[in-house]
């Protein structure tokens, strides 16, 4: 007798030590699985705040509770699709133009130049906001460089600020290419090209440059340029005095070209905000490509590499 009761016992001290150790295991796994909820709800909140920031939903421009000073910038090359495009620079002379804050509107350049078609479209908007806005003074102030369309966009300015050391000019209009005609012959390779229309192939860089092809580009080029030179002279007026190589594609040292008018005096963004502007506080109105943009921008460019393309192989810039 004592015996079973002692082998009940001990199977009923089993059986609590078994549904402890299954308590303490549930208990354990619901734990883990509280933690692992948790873990995730902080990731997806960090991955959340991310997607604000990336929208642009979060740091938009902090705007002056006062009268300012206006920036906009064009830096790099200006070309379509990116940070110096005219979408995005008329952009922002609209924006900063429209804020009745804003005392005096700068264009920051820092440009090697680009396309003629952008910087004439920066152009002809400078002209007319500062018809529309006669009262909000529109300058340029110059960093490295300004040459060919980067110039072309400065001459658009009330007046064009710089440094010592800037570089200026470059009024010209290129249009380059390679030839490889006479390396495919070495290596026995045929180029074969098949359009329709004379000239579809204007300028293909592996079939032999043609004398009538070279004088129609050539024509483009000068209209082109004549183009330049007309914006350039009636944006600098009287203050131009020009020289037989002015308009030559030359450019020229910060100073010189203060002697030249083609710009008008030194000076940096602080300097025109606080001495000309008069409006020290400057809150910058260029548009800032968000994740969202970048993406969509990538995503479309590598549609338009797979799909079948039609035109010529050259690119025209002002330089």
């Amino acid at each position: 007798m004592a015996e079973l009761e002692s082998s009940e016992s001990a199977t009923s001290w089993e059986q609590r030590t078994i549904e402890k150790v299954a308590l303490a295991a549930i208990t354990e796994q619901r734990r883990a699985r509280m933690w692992g909820i948790f873990f995730k709800m902080l990731l997806f909140i960090y991955l959340f705040a991310l997607l604000f920031i990336g929208m642009g939903w979060f740091g938009k421009k902090d705007i002056s509770p006062g009268k300012h000073t206006a920036l906009v910038d064009l830096s790099g090359i200006i070309s379509a699709n990116t940070p110096a495009s005219s979408e995005n620079v008329m952009a922002g002379l609209q924006d900063a133009f429209k804020d009745k804050r804003t005392q005096g509107v700068i264009l920051r350049i820092n440009s090697p130049g680009g396309s003629p078609v952008q910087a004439g479209y920066i152009s002809d908007e400078m002209k007319r906001l500062r018809t529309k806005y006669p009262n909000i003074p529109l300058y340029a102030v110059v960093e490295d460089i300004c040459a060919s369309g980067g110039y072309y966009v400065a001459a658009a300015a009330d007046r064009i600020y710089i440094d010592k050391a800037s570089i200026i000019g470059s009024i010209g209009v290129l249009m380059d290419g390679f030839g490889f005609t006479g390396t495919l012959e070495k290596l026995g390779i045929e180029r074969r090209l098949l359009a329709a229309g004379d000239n579809k192939g204007f300028l293909d860089p592996f079939s032999p440059l043609l004398e009538s092809q070279k004088q129609h580009a050539e024509q483009m080029l000068a209209q082109i340029h004549q183009q330049f030179i007309g914006v350039v002279r009636a944006g600098r007026g009287t203050r131009l005095k020009e020289t037989p190589d002015m308009f030559s594609g030359l450019m020229w040292v910060g100073e010189k070209t203060i002697e030249m008018g083609l710009t008008d005096e030194l000076g940096s963004i602080e300097y025109v905000a606080r001495e000309v502007i008069k409006a020290e506080d400057i809150v910058d109105f260029t548009p800032r490509e968000n994740v969202a943009e970048r993406l969509a921008r990538k995503f479309g460019a590598g549609m338009a590499e797979g799909l079948a393309r039609f035109g010529v192989t050259q690119g025209m810039t002002l330089k």
